[in-house]
């Protein structure tokens, strides 16, 4: 008889919405949450194929004196280079997805969480995913926080938005929506309710 995988939730949502909030809430409740930003690091570790993959594609430039990979340099690039990005995506984007997929078919818990910062420009590559949740916040607190975050101007945090699929496209997908609009305490009773949710649906699968 084949291992039953868990329920498998996507977690999502645009930048500065909050997800980081949202997965220590629920990794507090004993939810194991794997992040494709943590997948994304992992996959380019030096002596990795990730990483041999990006150097043939981009040169040895890429490197920092340790030989690993200069991620900020990497970004600088991309960010003005939609060809490099969409080469540099080709390589990381199918190692994360593996590397999420090895750890849900071994996980033993009810449910697991996917952190996929960018799963509604990436949706094709995860219908296998049971559920979606979308931590959802108005693009102009988006904007907002994160100028603040990362103290940039509204002119290149407007563009960075620009970047990511709009609010309506994520919250097209979501089967839960998570709203961080306000005090990070009010995520409290939400997630305790999805967590809930999430173990009754995984309890009925079985």
């Amino acid at each position: 008889m084949n291992k039953r995988v868990p329920l498998t939730v996507a977690l999502t949502g645009g930048i500065a919405a909050g997800k980081s909030a949202v997965e220590q809430r629920f990794r507090a409740l004993g939810a194991p949450v794997y992040d494709a930003d943590q997948a994304s690091r992992v996959v380019v570790e030096p002596g990795g194929e990730g990483l041999a993959a990006i150097v043939d594609a981009f040169g040895k430039e890429v490197l920092d004196s340790h030989g690993r990979l200069d991620r900020p340099r990497m970004r600088e690039r991309v960010f003005t280079d939609p060809t490099a990005r969409r080469t540099l995506e080709a390589i990381v984007h199918p190692r994360v997805r593996q590397w999420m997929l090895d750890r849900v078919q071994v996980d033993e818990s009810p449910y697991v969480m996917l952190a996929i910062p960018l799963l509604a420009e990436n949706i094709g590559h995860y219908r296998w995913v049971d559920r979606i949740a979308v931590v959802d916040v108005p693009e102009t607190t988006q904007l907002q926080r994160l100028m603040a975050r990362d103290g940039m101007d509204e002119d290149l945090a407007a563009r960075i938005l620009a970047t990511q699929a709009s609010r309506t496209a994520r919250l097209a997908l979501a089967d839960d929506v998570i709203d961080n609009s306000g005090e990070e305490s009010a995520l409290e009773p939400q997630i305790a309710v999805l967590h809930q949710r999430y173990l009754t649906l995984a309890a009925e699968r079985r």
